[in-house]
């Protein structure tokens, strides 16, 4: 079986080829999947995308033409696939549903303890000789309480982690935990409550139809003024042109983004020498309490071992005409 990787960055390669071990013949692009990209998976029987690839109708049939019958997400999320069309074609699917909970829950964490104790801008300063702490006043995160849209595996992890900060923890997620419920760890309530009560709001929930834009104008309105906004799931989740009204008002205090919802083309890349062409993102940009990362939740050494790990446990599956364990 032949294997193209697009979007295949050098921070995976490593990883991806030692998870192969020479089993199939691998082709490493480093561009992203799209209409125009397609024809470069000519001779392939399987290709593996990353998240910001298009897998949308029209792509999947140009792949369905060269060939292609199975695809690799190396991501956990599918929201960039057009899963019924991929079923019509016959072309199979999988996934990487939990590579590191840890990972991503860290990362949130960290977002929320640098925004809230100005680490970047304490940095910035040191780093000129200026020791002021003048206007780097934080708050405890004991005694905060801390709201958490979607607790799956990393939503989860993340309660847990504030619990141990000693936070109270609101929870919404249209499937419980029952487990956080019993442990006592996350009191579940409705997105409306949540908005309203918390000093800090986490975003964990997959991008589907009715979680899209479930931050927007309505839900900022309920939050507390300072309010600090963390995303590091999906950046369809967050109207960011509401979002940057709040910025500008002062009602939002403090964002932290891995995730911005027009980020393909742009995360992942160096765009150091170039003018940024997105008055959104350039805009977010202009703001001091604001930080953003470029879609690196996920990026320790065990995420993607098993990231890796997975994506050729899918296709030694296929190839042996068995199902994959991770099959969407």
């Amino acid at each position: 079986m032949n294997v193209v990787h697009f979007s295949s960055h050098q921070f995976e390669r490593q990883e991806l080829d030692r998870a192969n071990a020479g089993r199939f013949s691998v082709v490493h692009l480093d561009v992203r999947l799209d209409v125009t990209t397609a024809v470069l998976a000519a001779g392939a029987q399987a290709i593996t995308i990353f998240g910001n690839d298009d897998a949308s109708a029209d792509v999947l049939r140009a792949l369905h033409d060269l060939g292609v019958r199975h695809i690799a997400l190396r991501s956990a999320g599918y929201n960039h696939v057009a899963l019924d069309v991929a079923r019509q074609l016959g072309i199979r699917l999988a996934n990487v549903p939990a590579y590191s909970p840890y990972a991503v829950a860290e990362h949130t964490i960290t977002l929320m303890l640098a925004l809230n104790r100005k680490i970047v801008r304490a940095n910035s300063r040191v780093r000129e000789l200026n020791f002021s702490v003048d206007g780097l006043v934080g708050f405890d995160m004991r005694g905060k309480t801390v709201g958490v849209i979607g607790t799956g595996k990393i939503g989860s992890v993340l309660v847990r982690i504030l619990n141990g900060f000693g936070c109270r923890v609101l929870a919404h997620d249209t499937y419980p935990s029952e487990e956080l419920i019993r442990d006592g760890a996350v009191t579940y309530v409705d997105v409306d409550t949540l908005c309203s009560e918390c000093d800090i709001i986490s975003l964990l929930v997959p991008l589907m139809p009715e979680t899209k834009h479930i931050i927007n104008a309505r839900t900022i309105g309920l939050m507390k003024p300072g309010v600090m906004l963390i995303n590091t799931s999906r950046g369809g989740l967050v109207d960011t042109v509401a979002v940057i009204e709040a910025l500008k008002s002062g009602h939002i205090g403090y964002l932290g983004l891995d995730v911005y919802e027009q980020e393909a083309g742009i995360f992942f890349h160096d765009h150091s020498d170039n003018v940024l062409q997105d008055d959104v993102l350039a805009r977010l940009l202009t703001f001091p309490n604001v930080l953003i990362t470029s879609h690196q939740a996920f990026l320790t050494n065990e995420a993607l071992n098993n990231i890796a790990t997975a994506t050729f446990a899918s296709l030694d599956a296929w190839r042996s005409g068995q199902r994959a364990e991770h099959e969407l």
